[in-house]
C-alpha cells in the first residue's frame, strides 16, 4: 500500500465545473472569481475576498497595499513556511524573526513586544497546519505600538478563533489553494478584509494597478474604453478555469472540513497513549481544522533539549526521526517534516547571521517534528494502516 502525505481528491461535478470558462470564452479573471470570492466572503465572515495568484502573492499584495516598504521591519515566526519571509525580503524589508510555542507550533505571543523597534510596521502571524495562532494578544500589541497585522491563513481554511474564522481579525488574511490544501486550484490564493478602501487597493494592484477590471469594464456601457491605472501594479489575477474549480468546492466546504477533523480523532484516539508522540494540541476557543496532522517526535526530551538549547541532543532527535521516516516509507507511509524553519535556511541564515540555536523551540519544530497523512478522500483502510503501523514502532 502507497499512502501519501496529500492527495487531491475531486468530484467529478467540480473536474467539470472548469468546462464551464472553457465554453464560455472568457478564461482570465472574470464572473467565476466573481462567483468564487463571494463564496468565500460568505464562509469566512470577511466583507471583502480578492482571488489572486497564491498566498504568497495575497502576503505581497497585502504589506504592498498598506505600504511595507525599504527599510521597515516585520515580525515573523520562525518555524512557517519560507514564503512569510521572502515577501518582507522583496519589499526591500527586514525579517526580524520571533520564536515559537512548541506545543502549538504557532508563533510565541509572549516574545513579540521585544522585537518591536521604530521600524516595526507589521507583524505576520501564521496560523499553522489549521490552529490558529492567539491573534487576541497579537493585536493588542499591534494597536498599542500602531502595527498592521497580515494573517498568514495559508494553512487555515475552516479553523476559527473564539468564533471567528482565521484571517479575518488582522488587517488582511491570506489564504492558499496549494494542492495540499482543503480546497484547492492548483495554485491560488486569496485576501480577506473588512476595509473597502484597502480591498479596492488590492484589487487594483492585483491588476496592474487598473481602476476598473476587464469584467467591470466589458458589462459596461463602454467597453472599448481601456481603465486609467493610478498604480504601477502587477499582474496576479486568478483565472476562471482556477476559480471555478475552487468555486465547485465551496459548494462542500463544510463536508471537507468535518472529514479532516474525524480523521485527526481517530488519530489522536489510537496515539493518546505513546509518549513519544505528541499529537495536534487542541485549544478551547480554537476549532483546528487539520490541513495537515503535525506531531512532535520525542516531545519532552525534545522540549527539554530546546530549554537548554541542547543542540548535540536536538541533532540526535532528529536522526532517530529521520530513521522513522525511513522505516514509514519502505512501509509505503509518505511523511515530511511539519514545515521548515525559516531562520535555518541559508539564505536567512547568512544574510542575519543567525545560528540554529537562536532560536530554540523552532529549531526543535524543525529537526523533531513530523506530519502524517491526512487527506480529503482518504480511505478507512489508509489510515487504519497508517495508525497500525505507527503504534508499532517502539522508542
Amino acid at each position: 500500500m502507497k499512502i501519501p502525505i496529500a492527495r487531491t481528491s475531486l468530484t467529478e461535478s467540480e473536474i467539470n465545473s472548469v468546462l464551464e470558462p472553457l465554453r464560455s470564452g472568457w478564461l482570465v479573471q472574470g464572473p467565476k472569481v466573481q462567483e468564487f470570492e463571494g463564496k468565500w466572503s460568505v464562509f469566512t465572515g470577511a466583507e471583502h475576498s480578492i482571488a489572486v495568484t497564491s498566498c504568497t502573492t495575497a502576503l505581497y499584495l497585502s504589506l504592498a497595499a498598506l505600504g511595507f516598504g525599504p527599510g521597515d521591519e516585520a515580525i515573523v515566526p520562525a518555524f512557517t513556511w519560507i514564503s512569510t519571509a521572502n515577501v518582507v525580503e522583496h519589499l526591500g524589508g527586514k525579517v526580524v524573526f520571533c520564536d515559537i510555542d512548541l506545543n502549538t507550533f504557532n508563533i510565541d505571543t509572549s516574545q513579540i513586544e521585544e522585537k518591536i523597534t521604530s521600524r516595526t510596521k507589521a507583524i505576520l502571524p501564521v496560523h499553522l497546519f489549521g490552529l490558529a495562532a492567539d491573534i487576541n494578544p497579537i493585536k493588542q500589541i499591534a494597536a498599542t505600538y500602531g502595527l498592521w497585522v497580515v494573517e498568514d491563513a495559508a494553512c487555515g481554511f475552516g479553523a476559527r478563533y473564539h468564533g471567528h474564522h482565521v484571517g479575518t481579525q488582522g488587517d488582511t488574511g491570506c489564504f492558499s489553494f496549494h494542492p495540499r490544501k482543503a480546497i484547492t486550484t492548483g495554485e491560488g490564493g486569496m485576501i480577506t478584509t473588512h476595509n473597502a478602501a484597502l480591498a479596492e487597493k488590492l484589487r487594483q494592484l492585483r491588476d496592474h494597478g487598473a481602476a476598473v477590471s476587464d469584467l467591470q469594464r466589458h458589462i459596461g456601457a463602454r467597453p472599448y474604453l481601456l481603465a486609467d491605472h493610478p498604480d504601477a501594479g502587477y499582474n496576479q489575477r486568478m483565472t476562471d478555469l482556477q476559480a471555478a474549480l475552487g468555486s465547485a468546492q465551496m459548494d462542500r466546504a463544510g463536508e471537507i472540513i468535518e472529514e479532516r477533523q474525524s480523521l485527526a480523532e481517530c488519530y489522536d484516539q489510537a496515539f493518546a497513549k505513546l509518549s513519544w508522540l505528541q499529537t495536534p494540541v487542541k485549544l478551547a476557543q480554537h476549532e483546528h481544522s487539520f490541513q495537515s496532522y503535525p506531531c512532535l517526535f520525542q516531545p519532552e526530551r525534545a522540549k527539554a533539549a530546546a530549554i537548554s538549547r541542547k543542540t548535540d541532543e536536538i541533532k540526535a532527535i532528529n536522526e532517530a526521526r529521520n530513521a522513522w521516516m525511513d522505516q514509514l516509507q519502505q512501509h509505503g507511509i509518505s511523511t515530511r517534516p511539519a514545515t521548515h524553519a525559516v531562520h535555518m535556511l541559508s539564505f536567512y541564515q547568512q544574510k542575519y547571521r543567525i545560528k540554529p540555536d537562536d532560536f530554540p523551540n523552532a529549531f526543535a519544530a524543525n529537526d523533531c517534528s513530523i506530519s502524517l497523512p491526512l487527506f480529503h478522500g482518504m480511505t478507512a483502510k489508509e489510515r487504519d494502516f497508517v495508525i497500525a503501523t505507527v503504534c508499532k514502532a517502539r522508542f
